[in-house]
């Protein structure tokens, strides 16, 4: 079963192997329909919007295989999946390139105004150069990157051209990856990059631990004027303590493709992004969740997640197996999606 609309070639693929139910619309199933239609079903090929817990498993008892399209899998119970005896496989790296090529545009966008400026003349029309929309450039800047894993390193190689200092923090950057990248890019503590950069970008995987690691007390360690983008998970950032920053003039920004609210598995999650950020003079740039969206990117994420199904339904290790259904072994999440 599939929960989204999946390319020809993916449905193809499976129908080779299995009878296959797909989502024919664009509008996500709620949790309760995607039980419903899993219930018999023996593969589950999940996306971004789904919720996979320990209740979902025991009304889907046949399932065998989640081949998730998705890097990122904190919305789903790996444990839960592993004690009901399910594989669960994720695609690990190609959504590492687009991602990090958003957020160079998430960057631009914010710091020129971009969007505010096509705003302008889209309602105003255009009148010739006045002196207004002045932003801030690359060229001089520092950046950060919170979280230095394959998102993070595409990130750093594209702003090699911009002419910035880049700092990085990663708790668990090995003495090897922090030689490979000086003198390129300087590691320091979390409290020192997100003090000393302009642009604090977001690389992290969504834990417990990382969980609204941007809120009130560390934004007020951030530099005034500093930037914030987030093309990583929406709930490493407390989005009602970034709206009063903004609302303070402490951040000048904040650039995102991800949020809060749909970070299924949280409970208590906001159910939409704080209107103080999506008001039109916010100093906001905001893509819905588009990180992954090159058609072919998508076709191939698509394609590992259905092989990885077809593998696991033969009986043998799937690739991108997070656990081990066999020998109770979940795999460290790295990476940001």
């Amino acid at each position: 079963m599939a929960t989204n609309p999946v390319f020809p070639e993916t449905r193809a693929l499976l129908e080779e192997h299995a009878t296959v139910d797909v989502n024919p619309t664009v509008e996500p199933w709620t949790y309760e329909e995607v039980r419903r239609h899993c219930r018999d079903a023996t593969a589950l090929l999940a996306f971004m919007t789904d919720r996979v817990d320990a209740e979902f498993l025991a009304a889907c008892p046949n399932l065998r295989v989640i081949g998730a399209a998705l890097k990122g899998f904190d919305n789903i119970d790996v444990q839960a999946a592993t004690n009901a005896g399910v594989w669960l496989t994720i695609v690990p790296d190609l959504l590492t390139v687009p991602t990090a090529e958003l957020t160079i545009g998430l960057m631009l966008s914010l710091g020129r105004n971009i969007m505010a400026g096509d705003r302008n003349i889209k309602q105003h029309g255009f009148h010739g150069w006045r002196a207004e929309l002045y932003g801030a450039g690359l060229a001089g800047n520092t950046v950060g990157i919170v979280g230095f894993g394959l998102v993070g390193q595409a990130i750093a190689e594209r702003l090699a051209g911009f002419e910035c200092r880049l700092l990085a923090y990663d708790q668990s950057m090995s003495a090897a990856m922090e030689k490979f990248w000086q003198p390129r890019v300087t590691t320091a503590s979390f409290q020192e990059v997100i003090a000393r950069s302009d642009y604090i970008v977001l690389a992290l995987p969504l834990t417990a631990e990382t969980r609204h690691i941007i809120s009130s007390r560390t934004i007020a360690d951030m530099k005034p004027g500093a930037r914030l983008v987030n093309p990583a998970r929406g709930s490493l950032v407390d989005e009602a303590a970034v709206a009063d920053a903004i609302d303070r003039g402490h951040l000048s920004g904040y650039a995102a493709d991800v949020f809060e609210c749909e970070d299924w598995a949280l409970q208590n999650r906001p159910r939409r992004i704080d209107p103080r950020l999506t008001n039109s003079s916010a100093p906001t740039v905001f893509t819905p969740h588009i990180g992954s969206g090159v058609t072919e990117i998508r076709r191939q994420i698509e394609l590992s997640a259905a092989r990885s199904i077809l593998d696991a339904l033969a009986g043998q290790v799937p690739f991108g197996a997070v656990n081990n259904p066999g020998k109770q072994f979940v795999h460290a999440q790295s990476g940001a999606r």
